[in-house]
């Protein structure tokens, strides 16, 4: 395909989710396009940053959705101190509105996860509408998977500066540190607690229904992360990815090459991220 030949539209759109909550999302439109992607992203990372990976889709094909989860980016509405969101809210309301606004055409529907966006795949009722799924450093969270410096420092983060600027702010004020927007107190108080357990929210008593919802989950999965990863490994991956225990998963550990030397947990969707990108549509396209 002669991708320089193709032209792309780019429309900002709104999605309304169950509770009347405006979205704000990006539709790359394909101008022939074979399937659908919706990008379900990382904690705290604007629909923007995955603008690069969205237009390189559309020009091989795919029209790609990408959204802002409610309180980020172009979702947010004001202040976070005081606004009620948790990640369960981003998984049930959120990205289910987007799956249910995108699966209407004729065409396949796949979904594209970045961190947080592996584990609120397994977290949404109409799962049954991705034909496939392809997650990025999606893992567990529990610091004792990461390496012995990284995990001092997350422990830090959790158990002093964090707390004590939630508690000044009202919300979290991630900026403050360099590491992606603000969250609200609710989306913060559910990823500290269930950090705290090797196995992440499945760990967590108090939430049986998780573990139900992910064992009915049968969309076949790649699960990639790169081995510099330092919030989430492939052993991270590993522990978390055993919740979809009734999907078809393959996880992938990314090495890094001479056109890749870094990748971390951010550096999947930036410009020399195109031959993992291949891999994706190369998958989607079997």
């Amino acid at each position: 395909m002669n991708t320089q030949a193709l032209t792309i539209v780019e429309n900002n759109f709104f999605i309304t989710a169950d509770d009347g909550y405006m979205l704000s999302a990006r539709c790359y439109s394909a101008p022939k396009p074979v399937a659908n992607i919706i990008v379900a992203g990382a904690t705290g990372v604007p629909q923007e940053f995955y603008r690069r990976f969205a237009q390189y889709a559309a020009q091989k094909g795919y029209t790609t959705i990408t959204f802002d989860y409610r309180g980020i980016g172009r979702s947010k509405i004001g202040s976070l101190k005081g606004f009620n969101a948790s990640f369960l809210d981003w998984a049930k309301l959120d990205l289910k509105a987007v799956v249910e606004s995108t699966s209407h055409q004729e065409i396949p529907l796949y979904m594209v996860g970045h961190s947080f966006g592996g584990h609120a795949f397994g977290l949404i009722p109409n799962h049954y509408k991705i034909q496939k799924f392809y997650t990025f450093a999606t893992g567990a969270g529990w610091s004792g998977w990461m390496p012995k410096t990284e995990a001092l420092r997350v422990q830090v983060m959790w158990n002093m500066v964090l707390p004590t600027l939630t508690k000044l702010k009202g919300y979290t004020p991630m900026s403050m540190l360099g590491m992606g927007e603000d969250l609200p107190y609710g989306v913060y108080a559910q990823w500290k607690h269930w950090c705290k357990n090797q196995h992440y929210f499945f760990d967590d008593p108090t939430v049986p229904e998780i573990t139900k919802s992910f064992t009915q989950i049968r969309t076949p999965i790649v699960a990639a992360n790169a081995t510099d990863d330092l919030w989430a490994t492939p052993r991270s991956r590993d522990a978390f990815m055993q919740g979809y225990k009734n999907a078809p998963v393959i996880c992938k550990d990314i090495s890094l090459t001479s056109s890749m030397p870094k990748i971390g947990h951010m550096g999947y969707f930036r410009a020399h991220a195109v031959p993992l990108w291949d891999e994706v549509l190369d998958w989607f396209n079997l």
